[in-house]
Order: C-alpha cells, then sequence, then structure tokens
C-alpha cells in the first residue's frame, strides 16, 4: 500500500512540474485581443486612433508586437509596431497618429498580432465619421 500511496505522490510532483513548465513557456499567454478602440478625425481621410490591447506578454518570446487598422476587405491600412513585451502593463493603449483612410471607407476593422499566435483574438471594427 505504501508503495502504491508513493508512486501517486511521485506522479502528482511530476505532473505539477510540467504544468509549471508549460504555464512558464508561454503558451498559455493566449492570443492578443483588441479591448477599446478610440478615434479622433483630424482632417479629410486623417485619423488618430488609440488602441488598447490585452495580452498576457511572457517576455520576448511571446508578446504583443503591433496592431493594425484594416479595411472593409482586409487590407491593411496602418500598423502600430509594439516594439517590446508588456508585461507589467495589461491592459495597454498606443496611438498611431495621422492615419490616411481612403475615400469611401466607412469602417475599419483593429486587430492585434502577437509573436506566436499571430492573429486570432477579439477584433474591433469602427465607424468613422
Amino acid at each position: 500500500m505504501k508503495a502504491k500511496y508513493h508512486i501517486s505522490i511521485v506522479k502528482l510532483i511530476l505532473t505539477a512540474f510540467a504544468l509549471n513548465l508549460f504555464v512558464s513557456s508561454g503558451l498559455v499567454a493566449g492570443e492578443a485581443d483588441v479591448v477599446k478602440v478610440t478615434v479622433r478625425k483630424k482632417g479629410v481621410n486623417l485619423y488618430d486612433f488609440g488602441v488598447t490591447v490585452l495580452h498576457k506578454d511572457a517576455g520576448w518570446d511571446h508578446y504583443a508586437n503591433r496592431w493594425e487598422v484594416l479595411d472593409e476587405k482586409g487590407a491593411v491600412l496602418a500598423t502600430r509596431t509594439l516594439h517590446h513585451p508588456h508585461v507589467k502593463e495589461q491592459p495597454f493603449t498606443r496611438y498611431l497618429t495621422d492615419v490616411v483612410i481612403p475615400v469611401g471607407i466607412k469602417q475599419v476593422t483593429i486587430r492585434a498580432h502577437d509573436s506566436v499566435h499571430q492573429y486570432g483574438g477579439i477584433i474591433k471594427k469602427v465607424e468613422l465619421q
């Protein structure tokens, strides 16, 4: 009976160790989500964007590394590169100014990208003035 108990404890310890390795690897950080967007029209077809991103950045190996403004057909109109992880700053907001939006576009989509999963997180669609 003691041997069976000892084996169960060893299995439990090994499982906990493996789980800790998985969590610390950053694979559970998930995809980058856009949680808020502010848009300010500056002039004819000229806009400023403030985008709040939520991602459990795990360091340089897994972090949200950009967000993009897309037109209605999915073409990238502008990109805001995020140059470093934001491990202790979540969610975080970054701005992109003087974005030219072509005539006739009434709505844009904002999506975030991370260094492991690429795309797939929550996106936001924004109506333009």
